[in-house]
């Protein structure tokens, strides 16, 4: 027996040695690995170090990019807006443009966040049109940089007059870049019009509040006189001339005053598959505040400017007309309703020449549609 666990004893003496050679090269992998890790971390580091770019490394992205993962999931059926949505709203989002280079700041200009509108500039501007007049009503249409069918459609109809009721209105389209545009055609389209102001931010639904503030800053530097303004969508019926009226009414405020659809107690989406999801990081409140339906609201012409200030406090995030309702609730204001509620309508069930004399807006299917309509409308005979 002491032979037999001699022997035994040796051969586990052998095998030990023989084992521990390879034991010792595979332990040494691993930290070779993690020593790799690590000179990569310091490179990244350093690289960041010696940037010349005075911006944190997080601050370059567009607002967007807080929700990329969002463009890898694949169940959207589910989605829950924050308002009624007609089946032909429900935006099937691709991916977003995006953007490698961030924003050029102008000279003096601090950074607060991504849809601070100080961070961009206009690259393409009608600078002068209020210079030598003063208009009653704005309206300010963002628009795809390619949707030139809608900007058409709405100067053969309600952006046709700058005449309506005896007062001066003007209509301009606000756009961002886009890389699905000829640049040269929107220069000539600019020519021929003189009513696109084009600033150089990507163009993607979720810059829309990107959009909305750079509206602000254009109306509050280029247009500071006009007594009202209104951001209106491109898909929108807008009978302009009871606008007017309503905005003619000896009862309404010339001063930090914002009406449209108004949105009580609408809740923040949450569900990370709905295209409205905003993060806890970004909103955490569980409600928004009262705001104006984004299809189109009216202001004041005081506001812009108090937006763009105050919006340098408020962190961004991608459902813009809550966003201008949080604006106004940081400046003590609340939306108001407007004088006939009834008049501010969302989704048509189809065209009928009585009640659309009476509304101001309706969200429509198409700039044909718009088109059609309109011609009706503008028909001369009784309307009911």
């Amino acid at each position: 027996m002491g032979d037999q666990e001699a022997g035994l004893n040796g051969y586990g003496l052998k095998r030990q040695l023989a084992e521990s050679p390879s034991r010792q090269k595979k332990s040494l992998i691993p930290n070779k690995f993690q020593l790799l890790i690590l000179l990569c971390v310091i490179v990244f580091v350093m690289c960041l170090a010696l940037s010349d770019n005075s911006l944190a490394w997080w601050q370059r992205f567009e607002l967007h990019k807080h929700y990329n993962w969002f463009f890898n999931q694949t169940d959207r059926g589910n989605m829950v807006p924050p308002y009624k949505i007609q089946p032909r709203q429900r935006v099937v989002l691709t991916t977003p443009h995006k953007t490698t280079e961030p924003p050029t700041l102008q000279p003096g200009v601090i950074w607060y966040h991504q849809a601070y509108p100080g961070n961009y500039h206009f690259i393409m501007d009608n600078a002068d049109v209020c210079r030598n007049k003063t208009p009653f009503l704005v309206l300010m249409v963002p628009v795809a940089p390619n949707n030139i069918a809608a900007r058409d459609a709405i100067r053969q109809t309600w952006g046709k007059d700058s005449m309506v009721k005896g007062e001066l209105v003007l209509t301009l389209f606000m756009l961002g870049l886009s890389h699905e545009v000829d640049d040269e055609k929107l220069k000539q389209e600019n020519e021929q019009h003189h009513d696109l102001i084009q600033s150089n931010f990507m163009d993607t639904y979720l810059n829309l509040t990107i959009k909305t503030m750079v509206i602000m800053d254009w109306l509050a530097k280029r247009c500071p006189t006009a007594a009202y303004a209104m951001k209106v969508d491109s898909d929108m019926f807008l009978n302009i001339d009871n606008l007017v009226i309503m905005l003619q009414k000896p009862e309404i405020p010339k001063m930090n005053y914002l009406t449209g659809l108004l949105m009580w107690n609408r809740p923040v989406v949450r569900s990370k598959n709905s295209k409205w999801y905003v993060p806890e990081e970004l909103y955490p409140e569980p409600l928004y505040p009262t705001y104006t339906l984004g299809m189109g609201y009216i202001f004041s012409n005081d506001l812009p400017k108090k937006f763009v200030e105050v919006s340098k406090a408020i962190k961004p995030f991608n459902i813009e007309d809550a966003y201008i309702g949080m604006c106004i609730k940081k400046l003590g204001y609340a939306p108001t309703s407007p004088p006939d509620p009834s008049q501010f309508q969302s989704y048509s069930k189809g065209y009928n020449r009585c009640q659309y004399s009476k509304i101001i807006t309706f969200i429509l299917g198409s700039s044909q549609d718009l088109k059609n309509y309109w011609e009706d409308h503008k028909k001369p005979g009784p309307y009911c």
